[in-house]
């Protein structure tokens, strides 16, 4: 019963101390928010443009967002044990990061349960945009990055990402 009550006051005072906080939970959540919106794109919009099948992109899609998913629990898990860091526990760390990984990864597949692929497209590059916004936003808020640098840095970079699987694609 002690090891119960320890782990519901360390999450209070990790919830209570910014710096904690930030450390434990926004910046692995970030990193996981970031890597499941931007890795995904290429191969759920190259098969999507390959393939003209939405069946084909939304398992495509979910295929990459629970392996990055699960792939970036066990990387933040195992990066450290948190003692030296002050990151805290790597179990924490990897569930945050593998939940929004896959979180990230799974917002812009769900259109491709649209039949159509173009209408699903639409949607896709919506909540795409919708990802981008909400990312570009929690560094804003959280990590005293400026608004507009954040959208530039996150846009280029998931633009980037969304070219290629485009022109990966297309040939």
């Amino acid at each position: 019963m002690a090891t119960q009550t320890q782990r519901v006051d360390t999450l209070k005072e990790v919830f209570a101390d910014e710096q904690k906080f930030l450390l434990r939970i926004v910046q692995p959540g970030l990193v996981g928010l970031m890597d499941g919106s931007v890795s995904t794109l290429a191969p759920i919009f190259a098969t999507a443009f390959a393939t003209h099948s939405s069946r084909t992109a939304f398992l495509i899609g979910a295929a990459a967002a629970v392996g990055a998913g699960i792939s970036m629990a066990f990387s933040e898990g195992l990066s450290d044990d948190g003692e030296l860091t002050g990151r805290g526990s790597p179990i924490v760390r990897g569930l945050v990061t593998g939940l929004m990984t896959f979180i990230g990864g799974f917002l812009h597949t769900l259109p491709f349960l649209i039949a159509n692929v173009h209408t699903a497209l639409i949607y896709a590059y919506l909540v795409v945009g919708v990802e981008l916004m909400v990312i570009s936003w929690v560094r804003y808020r959280f990590m005293k990055t400026s608004f507009s640098l954040s959208i530039l840095q996150v846009v280029v970079g998931g633009g980037l990402v969304f070219l290629s699987g485009i022109l990966i694609g297309q040939s």
